[in-house]
């Protein structure tokens, strides 16, 4: 499977099982940014242990959503940054909101955080931390295999349990069975 190197970003990456890092086990990272410079990404399926009201409560704001929302782990570099990713908020734009895809948008001020934590859409994910591979590094894994690549769909990135957005994302490639992925029998 040939994928154009810049048509990386938007989109979803699926790691495969031959990806031997602990921290993109059964990963899908939503790529942000892609260019000759590297690669710029945030884990969409990994739920951490901490509650989104305890998180916006040490950074006094108030957490007007569930009280069950929990922060993502955006991946392991700089696991104390914030991302906000949600659908299209009408009012947020640029420069503290972007689009990355249709009915994707990503929030990185203080104060679009602030407004979100408030009145926070029903799509909406916190995410601490984010993926980056330097120049070169993300295409070099990409030709051994280690990754899939994907269009960047809201369902996939919302609106599933954590466990099933692995699967569902290999599903949207027209592989019927994704277990055969896993045990090294799909695609090569």
């Amino acid at each position: 499977m040939s994928v154009n190197e810049t048509d990386l970003a938007p989109g979803l990456l699926i790691a495969m099982p031959q990806l031997l890092d602990p921290n993109f086990t059964r990963a899908v990272v939503l790529m942000i940014e892609h260019n000759e410079h590297g690669s710029f990404g945030l884990v969409i399926n990994q739920p951490s242990p901490i509650k989104a009201s305890e998180l916006l409560s040490s950074l006094e704001m108030p957490w007007r959503g569930s009280t069950e929302d929990v922060v993502w782990s955006g991946g392991p570099v700089s696991p104390t940054t914030g991302w906000v990713l949600h659908e299209p908020v009408p009012g947020l734009s640029p420069p503290g909101t972007t689009t990355i895809a249709p009915g994707v948008s990503l929030s990185t001020s203080p104060e679009r955080l602030r407004a979100l934590a408030s009145q926070p859409p029903e799509r909406i994910r916190l995410l601490l931390g984010y993926s980056g591979w330097g120049a070169g590094q993300l295409a070099s894994e990409m030709a051994r295999g280690s990754w899939l690549h994907t269009a960047a769909d809201p369902a996939l990135i919302f609106d599933l349990d954590p466990e099933d957005i692995w699967t569902e994302a290999v599903r949207s490639l027209g592989i019927e069975s994704p277990e055969a992925v896993v045990q090294g029998r799909g695609i090569h």
